[in-house]
């Protein structure tokens, strides 16, 4: 049976192209990552690029699928573990040293980098950061819906807004490293607000609500 034909192979052939993607992602930047570049790394024939996938765009958005499905797995358990904000923060704080050691972070930064100009780019980038918003979204909902504050807080939204700002973080780390520390503190320091209002005892949180629903309207 020839390589084309046999499908163990074939998905190897596919896989090492997904990675020497993401490699070349990580070590060239979104301006050198050619066909040629990402065989280079993956140490298979050129023309295998555009056998398994068409074009060196749909292997990118293959490559960006790929990589968060792979990212996201390795977390979904310790996502399911967190029960509250302070938690939540606390996991993400980790996560991003593991992610920038491990170069994700750089990846992510020249995927969004080439998806200002490649539309498949950005829509595959989108929906691999939808996979860490959906399990983002998860943790929220579960852990405000024990908070007096969790009729106030529309966890769909705040799971994207929590997504983005982790992105902005780590692309903005590059450029000022203190200040993204000190962003994160600062989101620490709200969670620790809410955390307050969550010990108060009953009658002062019935108290806590009731003027959240006039100050809503």
């Amino acid at each position: 049976m020839s390589a084309a034909k046999d499908p163990a192979k074939s998905l190897e052939t596919r896989t090492k192209l997904l990675d020497g993607a993401l490699r070349t992602l990580t070590e060239q930047g979104i301006a050198k990552t050619s066909a040629r570049n990402i065989a280079a790394a993956a140490g298979v024939n050129q023309a295998l690029v555009f056998y398994h996938f068409g074009s060196v765009d749909e292997l990118l958005a293959a490559a960006c699928r790929h990589g968060t499905e792979q990212r996201v797995s390795l977390y979904r358990e310790r996502l399911a573990e967190i029960d509250s904000l302070a938690g939540l923060l606390a996991f993400g704080r980790e996560m991003h040293e593991e992610e920038r050691e491990a170069g994700h972070v750089a990846v992510l930064g020249q995927l969004l980098a080439g998806s200002q100009t490649q539309p498949r780019l950005a829509v595959a980038t989108a929906a691999g950061l939808a996979l860490w918003i959906e399990e983002i979204e998860k943790v929220l909902t579960r852990v405000l819906s024990a908070s007096p504050l969790g009729e106030f807080v529309d966890a769909v939204g705040l799971a994207r807004a929590v997504g983005a700002s982790f992105v902005g973080m780590e692309l903005y780390e590059g450029v000022d490293a203190e200040g993204a520390g000190r962003a994160l503190d600062s989101l620490e320091q709200l969670s620790l607000l809410v955390s307050a209002v969550e010990d108060l005892g009953p009658l002062a949180q019935r108290a806590v609500r009731h003027r959240l629903r006039r100050v809503r309207g």
